[in-house]
């Protein structure tokens, strides 16, 4: 410890440190007499604060005078505080002081009479605004020290010792400063006093969500005694928050529980009304503490609650306040309900301004107002399944933590070569005791170059540190967002830009024709990606129309693949799971006291725990009319209530349902799901429209007005050309090659067995889908058993081509053939 701390006392030391913290808080890299006088505030039990007290003068008064007139630095991460010439100065006339006095420490009471004489500094100024002299202050010194010797004054013996060994006392943490500031709140806090102020039944309970802010309104309320900003009957009260958990550990034996129970009401009451308990979670004291032959922590509190020898804040959510307390008529009849809603955006905007000098003290960076208004605005549209301000403030909390640690963690290769230089230090040990000394010397060269490219990089990463901004900006928020939802809501990136641009393009890779579909489902992700679609429906929602095996389910894959480069992401149900009545409730989760109840529904489970992806409904029109009402308010209002109560966002959700109706009725016609591309254009739209005229009027006999009236958009596929078919060859037999050529062999296909493959494998009745089993069936088994009888091998280009007889052979490449090859009629 420094020569210059050695003889300050207990207590004035922590007055240092907490001047130290508050030097943070205020996000300045020194501490000033201003902070000197935060920290001897912070010290409630202090000589200093008792003259204070003994001349009229509150502490929360001195906290308060100096709060609104100091103003906000922007100090870096990582720089020392250090005192400031007046704080040095005022510190030196502390020494003096006590020479003067005859003490041999350095107390509080030095501290402040140091202040008090140094006057120049914004702590002398507010000391003397408030009518702190010097020499009133040393006669209260010198009384004090008369009457106990100049000892601290030891701590009146507690007239609550259970209630302080199983409590948090909140107006002492508020008067400390140790509370987060209570911003709003004013209706709920208003309702409260009045509840308390009440002669009978003056017990409130807050009632809320999770992370409204229910503890917070206990907090403000502490804060409220000790800022004096409460009327006359409660003022001196102290709010107690019981910790209920420590009560209940460690009564290993019947009565201890109900003991430590009766010692805590008995304190209670004998305070005669200066104690009001809070009970956060007040559900857990019916059954706390219960065991077999005893009673309940409830039922120990009611003749006490009845009698109003208890006062009693409680705080619990609306379910557990339903399921536990209203259960118990007596306990709940002894609280009166105070419901705290979820703020607004605009008043969490405000709760987050209030405490954002609180994580820029604990991150050391600055949090931007655009931040926190990006924080509460993308938290109330992304993270649904939470409350408001909680949610916002993990946001805002994870953000500046992402922003620290990007500062302050090395660049990986400064962390490689320090790494490097310790496994050399170990080899250089292991070297000088085998007497090694030509490795010695090796690995010393080795090391001196190890040593000025760390030092290079270090002075490297310092002047990047120096440039680099330690700001929490609206990005930075973004980017939390997108790690906890998966929804990319942060600023579009020029990659992405470009790839949004090209959708069809990359869509067209995997889907041939249907140029319509793509474009409207290409539309409907630009809209969403650029902020411009209505923010309480899904992204798009989609019926896909036409013949079997022309792409429909297909596209909703190749979406899914684009969107978050993996099939995976596709939510698929296939609605001929739901065609009778009863399965409707796997969707949502089967109804309270059924089997299943705890596991939710199949659609809503999925979304919950994906909420940005694609959900596909194959063959929509096999599903029982039900399906179709509970799908109505998705399309609507883009959320769906499970089983269980809890909303199910879809708003990030694209939805497709697929549909053969209408397939049937032009089944008969020739050109039915393969179009001839010799065919004259006109011909051909005019064969589509009608075509798409009989699916419409299919479609509208099936479903019902209000289900068309909420979808984005009807598309029907057309039939495919063979010059298409023709195409889906080529990817099909391109997958086949890829496959071969991880085995070390090239596939090549003639023209000739293209469209061979294109007449064998396409059926007018099933589409395209019987292709797959014909190149499985032409081209996969014949090449698998000539590679297994030893024809084919590592390194050899096999050309697939027809006979004279019009016979599908493989043929070995010769290898001029190979390194200069004819154009190939397919993909190879």
């Amino acid at each position: 410890m420094s020569a210059m701390w050695q003889r300050f006392t207990e207590r004035a030391r922590r007055v240092i440190f907490y001047a130290q913290e508050e030097a943070g808080r205020l996000g300045e890299n020194y501490v000033s007499t201003e902070h000197l006088l935060l920290g001897l505030v912070r010290e409630p039990d202090s000589v200093a604060a008792r003259i204070l007290e003994r001349m009229g003068v509150s502490l929360s008064r001195v906290r308060s005078e100096i709060e609104r007139q100091v103003s906000r630095g922007e100090g870096r991460l990582g720089q020392e505080t250090q005192l400031t010439p007046r704080a040095k100065r005022v510190i030196d006339l502390a020494y003096d002081e006590a020479r003067q006095l005859n003490n041999n420490y350095i107390g509080t009471e030095h501290l402040l009479l140091g202040l008090i004489r140094e006057g120049e500094g914004l702590a002398g100024r507010v000391l003397a605004k408030l009518g702190v002299d010097l020499e009133r202050a040393r006669r209260e010194v010198m009384a004090l020290q008369s009457s106990d010797t100049g000892a601290p004054a030891p701590r009146q013996r507690s007239r609550t010792p259970t209630l302080d060994e199983f409590g948090r006392d909140l107006t002492e943490l508020a008067r400390q400063g140790k509370l987060d500031p209570g911003i709003g709140r004013d209706t709920e806090i208003g309702r409260v006093i009045r509840i308390l102020s009440r002669r009978t039944k003056n017990n409130p309970v807050l009632i809320g969500e999770p992370g409204v802010g229910k503890t917070a309104i206990a907090e403000g309320l502490a804060q409220r005694i000790v800022s004096g900003d409460i009327p006359e009957v409660l003022k001196d009260r102290r709010i107690v928050a019981l910790d209920l958990a420590g009560l209940v550990a460690g009564t290993k034996y019947r009565g201890e529980f109900e003991e430590r129970m009766k010692r805590v009401l008995e304190e209670v009451r004998k305070a005669q009304g200066e104690v009001i308990l809070f009970i956060d979670e007040l559900h857990t004291v019916v059954g706390a503490g219960a065991a077999e032959g005893a009673i309940d922590a409830s039922n120990i509190m009611k003749p006490a609650l009845a009698r109003g020898e208890l006062q009693c804040i409680g705080a619990t959510t609306l379910d557990e306040y339903r399921k536990y307390i209203e259960r118990d008529a007596a306990l709940e009849r002894r609280f009166q309900p105070v419901q705290v809603r979820e703020p607004t955006v605009e008043e969490a905007i405000e709760i987050l301004r209030g405490l954002r000098d609180r994580y820029e003290a604990h991150h050391r960076v600055k949090i931007e107002d655009n931040a926190i208004i990006a924080a509460v605005r993308l938290a109330d549209r992304y993270i649904t399944d939470r409350y408001l301000p909680d949610k916002a403030i993990d946001l805002i909390d994870e953000a500046a933590s992402r922003v620290r640690l990007q500062y302050s963690l090395p660049p990986r290769e400064l962390r490689q070569v320090k790494q490097q230089l310790a496994k050399i230090e170990k080899e250089l040990e292991m070297a000088h005791k085998s007497g090694d000394y030509s490795r010695v010397q090796e690995l010393r060269s080795q090391r001196s170059v190890l040593q000025n490219r760390a030092a290079d990089l270090e002075q490297e990463w310092n002047l990047k540190r120096q440039e680099m901004r330690t700001v929490v900006t609206e990005d930075e928020v973004a980017h939390i967002v997108q790690s906890w939802t998966g929804i990319p809501v942060s600023r579009l990136m020029e990659a992405e830009t470009v790839k949004l641009l090209k959708m069809e393009e990359e869509l067209h890779k995997r889907i041939i024709g249907q140029h319509e579909a793509v474009m409207a489902v290409s539309k409907a992700i630009r809209r969403a990606r650029s902020g411009l679609k209505d923010p309480k429906r899904p992204i798009g929602t989609f019926i896909f129309l036409g013949p079997t095996g022309v792409g429909k389910t297909e596209l909703a894959r190749a979406l899914a693949a684009f969107l978050f480069d993996n099939e995976n992401n596709l939510i698929r149900l296939d609605m001929s799971e739901y065609m009778e009545r009863f399965a409707v409730s796997r969707l949502v989760g089967a109804p309270p006291g059924y089997v299943g109840y705890e596991e939710g529904g199949q659609l809503t489970e999925a979304v919950r725990r994906q909420p940005y992806s694609v959900v596909l409904l194959d063959e929509i029109e096999k599903a029982h009319p039900e399906v179709f009402n509970i799908l109505l308010q998705i399309f609507e209002d883009g959320r769906l209530t499970d089983s269980q109560g809890r909303v199910v966002d879809f708003k990030n959700t694209v939805i497709i349902m697929t549909s053969n109706l209408g397939a049937r009725s032009i089944q008969g016609e020739p050109s039915m799901g393969f179009l001839s591309s010799s065919r004259p254009k006109e011909e051909t739209e005019r064969e589509y429209e009608s075509m798409k005229g009989r699916i419409m009027d299919e479609l509208k006999r099936t479903f019902r007005p209000e289900f068309l009236n909420r979808i984005d958009e009807i598309v029907v596929f057309h039939a495919l050309t063979f010059n298409e078919i023709l195409q889906i060859v080529d990817l099909m037999v391109g997958r086949v090659a890829q496959q071969a050529r991880a085995q070390g062999i090239e596939l090549e296909i003639t023209q000739e067995v293209r469209e061979m493959l294109a007449r064998e494998g396409f059926d007018p009745q099933f589409g395209a889908r019987p292709l797959r089993r014909a190149v499985q069936r032409l081209i996969e088994d014949p090449l698998a058993e000539e590679i297994l009888l030893g024809r084919f091998s590592e390194g050899d280009t096999v050309l697939a081509s027809l006979d004279e007889d019009g016979r599908l052979v493989f043929l070995k490449k010769e290898t001029s053939e190979a390194e200069n090859p004819p154009e190939p009629a397919g993909v190879g």
